[in-house]
């Protein structure tokens, strides 16, 4: 098969999706096809509407015989101001139904703004048997992909990550309701394959159209031997950690839970618990404000690392107690399997999607969003109990074995293509 992959940032950027499509991407390459992945010349995330953030410079390359095509970013006018202001549109001309849903999909296009990409999916004969497009908050790219797709009469297969929030129902919070708007759902179930990261965001496209034979639930998956090999111990040395250990690890935001979390170990020191926190990933921009704004004695007591190589961060979950990301912005959350495969308890947010993943009371616990001190009394509760903790970190290794490795996730999405190709 000839495969073209779409997706916002790819490597060397750092994330749970462009982790997700590399793998899948280089698996398929080494199964024989051929894969191109056209992406952005994207590197910090914030670039999309900050023209300040870094690039990559290379506009082609090969890894791991995956073939990157990167197009560059461009800003409309005062993009800092712009950007979101143009989503808030969106949002609202998904709630006027007489606006047809072309008419978003075409004003999206400026929602990152990437118009050599758009001019190329317009003008290529390279030929493909097959588009997949990844993350339908950036939906542009999977909407071209799709086009593209449906002139050239392949399949065209969607990988959304939609983050279904943290409301009664999935997508009816305000945050959620950004990455479920009309033309975003539309392209899905228009779509010919659906690889869902959560029965629960399966079935969430299933209630709108979806056909069932269209749709398997697959998401990331983890190679658990490159994981091991932490020393914890080491970690603790060189940050002189001796006590109680909280990990935080992705993109630092208050939808990420970040903000919270710091909030409930705050809580904890009020009460005399001696407890460190460690936060890596990337740092944006929200976050740093709120950190500037604490008083200089709390943000001493935390230690920010920043974004971090892979055997640092296998080091910190080998000497972290437990792992804490109480997001509503994850449509699975690869971290918690990160932590699992170390043994630790993770705890996550009361989030649609989260919570097939997360067993409450099994391998982790669930607080509802946003609430300080439920996240504070699950951390102390998690703290005091080691047998509890390793009982749960134990069940959670044994889930990844059983259902999350690369092995069982890519042979869900190769069959996929195959079936769909040979249609």
């Amino acid at each position: 098969m000839r495969i073209l992959h779409l997706i916002q940032r790819y490597w060397p950027a750092i994330g749970g999706a462009e982790t997700h499509l590399h793998e899948l991407s280089a698996r398929l390459v080494e199964d024989g096809h051929e894969v191109t992945v056209a992406t952005t010349d994207a590197l910090d995330f914030e670039i999309f509407w900050d023209p300040r953030r870094r690039r990559v410079a290379k506009a082609q390359e090969s890894r791991d015989g995956v073939q990157i095509m990167r197009f560059p970013v461009r800003h409309l006018p005062i993009p800092q101001l712009g950007y979101p202001a143009w989503r808030r549109l969106l949002w609202i001309l998904s709630r006027l139904r007489p606006i047809p849903v072309v008419w978003m999909d075409y004003l999206a296009r400026y929602t990152p703004y990437v118009p050599d990409l758009w001019r190329w999916l317009d003008e290529t004969n390279d030929p493909f048997d097959l588009i997949a497009g990844m993350t339908i908050c950036f939906e542009p790219f999977s909407t071209a992909g799709l086009r593209l797709a449906r002139r050239r009469r392949i399949p065209f297969v969607v990988y959304p990550l939609t983050h279904l929030g943290a409301g009664r129902a999935p997508g009816e919070d305000a945050l959620s309701r950004f990455y479920t708007m009309r033309h975003q759902v539309e392209t899905v179930v228009q779509s010919d394959g659906l690889v869902a990261q959560t029965e629960t965001e399966r079935d969430f496209y299933l209630t709108r159209g979806l056909s069932p034979a269209r749709a398997v639930v697959g998401g990331p998956g983890l190679h658990v031997d490159q994981l091991l090999g932490g020393d914890g111990e080491r970690f603790r040395a060189q940050h002189t950690i001796f006590g109680p250990m909280v990990a935080a690890i992705g993109s630092m935001s208050a939808d990420k839970g970040t903000v919270h979390t710091v909030e409930a170990v705050r809580h904890l020191w009020q009460q005399g618990h001696d407890v460190a926190l460690v936060l890596a990933g990337a740092i944006l921009s929200p976050f740093r404000a709120y950190l500037n704004r604490l008083p200089r004695a709390d943000r001493e007591r935390i230690h920010l690392l920043g974004p971090i190589e892979d055997s640092t961060k296998l080091d910190l979950l080998a000497a972290a107690d437990l792992l804490a990301m109480p997001s509503r912005t994850d449509s699975f959350g690869i971290a918690y399997l990160e932590a699992w495969v170390y043994n630790k308890p993770v705890i996550g947010a009361r989030a649609w999607g989260i919570d097939r993943l997360i067993e409450d009371g099994a391998d982790g616990l669930l607080v509802p969003f946003g609430d300080i001190v439920a996240l504070s009394d699950a951390i102390a509760h998690l703290l005091s109990d080691p047998d509890l903790r390793l009982a749960m970190g134990r069940a959670g290794r044994a889930k990844v074995e059983q259902c999350h490795t690369w092995s069982h996730k890519y042979q869900i999405t190769a069959e996929l293509y195959a079936q769909l190709v040979a249609r």
